[in-house]
């Protein structure tokens, strides 16, 4: 029987037309009848970077009992030089979080993937510690089970004080092993007491590792730290057009 929270997250390949660019995570949050999904902004833009894709590529299970049938879903992230994905701000600056609604017709029946709802969110921010076992969910280095489409979880936990913004943004530290490709997964803390058909609390995505330049690259090992941002933007950031507080990119 497979495990409902790996249901949640899907494999993301960018592209510039025909040519690939890069490899991410996103994951599943329906609100209301509308499923969106969710990954970092980089993963969708990166100027700096020279980073510009103009469709990604997501797996998407037909039937929870049989998966390895998968079908690609080819969603374009532009209409007529205008984004169809958001993304916030807040005063501490640009949050890396993008959500894109998806298209109902694409999706397959709801048996076939979870998807994370307002339910999973914290309702208080004392409910998570400093120390607190999480998981993160995702696809490190595009690696995955290449017969059922699944990702791999890594254990970490949570390495700052949790509603305390680190550096004054809107995220906070975990202490796990990470590598590229896991951009955008959720940040999960288990909830035995909580949804039973998906009893995880989703507290954050998961963006990027944290390093110190002036680390010793020959004496210093790397910090094993990770940013992610908390996982209430997404209340912002799927508000029906006409209400969304945030820019739209």
């Amino acid at each position: 029987m497979t495990e409902p929270l790996l249901l949640t997250t899907t494999r993301i390949r960018t592209f510039k037309g025909r040519l690939p660019l890069s490899a991410a995570s996103g994951f599943f949050f329906r609100r209301g009848e509308v499923v969106h999904l969710v990954t970092c902004q980089h993963v969708l833009t990166n100027p700096a970077t020279g980073h510009e894709p103009d469709r990604l590529e997501i797996d998407l299970h037909e039937d929870a009992g049989r998966l390895g049938k998968v079908v690609v879903g080819s969603l374009p992230l532009y209409a007529g030089g205008r984004a169809l994905w958001r993304a916030g701000r807040d005063a501490g600056g640009a949050i890396d979080v993008a959500t894109l609604e998806l298209d109902a017709a694409l999706l397959p029946p709801e048996s076939a993937r979870r998807c994370f709802t307002p339910q999973h969110l914290l309702a208080h921010l004392d409910e998570a510690q400093v120390g607190a076992a999480l998981l993160i969910v995702g696809f490190p280095l595009g690696f995955h089970d290449q017969v059922h489409y699944l990702p791999v979880v890594r254990q970490a936990v949570i390495a700052s004080s949790f509603g305390v913004r680190f550096q004054g943004e809107a995220q906070f530290l975990t202490d796990a092993r990470t590598h590229r490709g896991s951009s955008g997964g959720p940040v999960v803390m288990h909830d035995p007491q909580g949804d039973p058909s998906l009893p995880w609390k989703l507290l954050g995505v998961h963006a990027s590792r944290i390093d110190m330049l002036s680390r010793d690259r020959w004496e210093d090992e790397a910090l094993g730290l990770n940013s992610a941002w908390y996982a209430d933007i997404l209340m912002t950031l799927t508000e029906p057009d006409g209400k969304a507080a945030s820019a739209r990119s």
